[in-house]
């Protein structure tokens, strides 16, 4: 699976990622350099093919988990985009190959309520309301989002 996304003079591709992604990822990853679980996360996502990659010019410059078992439909848990790539549509890219990868009917995300730039970034990719999960961090309830994509 790929997609193709002209920027200013670069081609973004969009493809499943490999375990020699995973040092890239972990690199362009800000919460991964002070918080070393993340690499057993990630090294399982890959190693469960759940994992999608965006490349720029040859360089990993963000990457989306997407998992099935969210009440056995689609669930977006993870997207990160490199500080130096934010905002210049990688994630919607990502979350448009993660649309195509879906292998049901109904894709589901979420982010902290306070979390505005995520929760904007859902809303532009086309994702709905559909509700709130109380208590998983204290004082900031994590919003859930859906789009059909089938």
């Amino acid at each position: 699976m790929t997609s193709h996304d002209s920027g200013e003079n670069a081609v973004l591709l969009t493809r499943e990622a490999k375990p020699d992604d995973v040092q890239a990822m972990l690199e362009l990853d800000v919460y991964a350099q002070s918080n070393p679980g993340r690499g057993a996360v990630i090294r399982e996502a890959v190693d469960k093919r759940q994992c999608l990659v965006a490349v720029e010019l040859g360089r990993l410059v963000g990457y989306l988990v997407l998992t099935h078992d969210f009440f056995e439909n689609g669930f977006i848990s993870l997207v990160v985009v490199s500080p130096a790539h934010q905002r210049k549509g990688v994630a919607l890219q990502l979350f448009a190959a993660a649309q195509r990868a879906c292998k049901t009917a109904r894709l589901f995300t979420s982010a902290n309520e306070s979390n505005l730039a995520s929760r904007k970034l859902i809303a532009k990719a086309g994702f709905v309301p559909s509700g709130v999960i109380e208590n998983l961090d204290e004082g900031d309830s994590e919003l859930v989002y859906f789009k059909f994509v089938r």
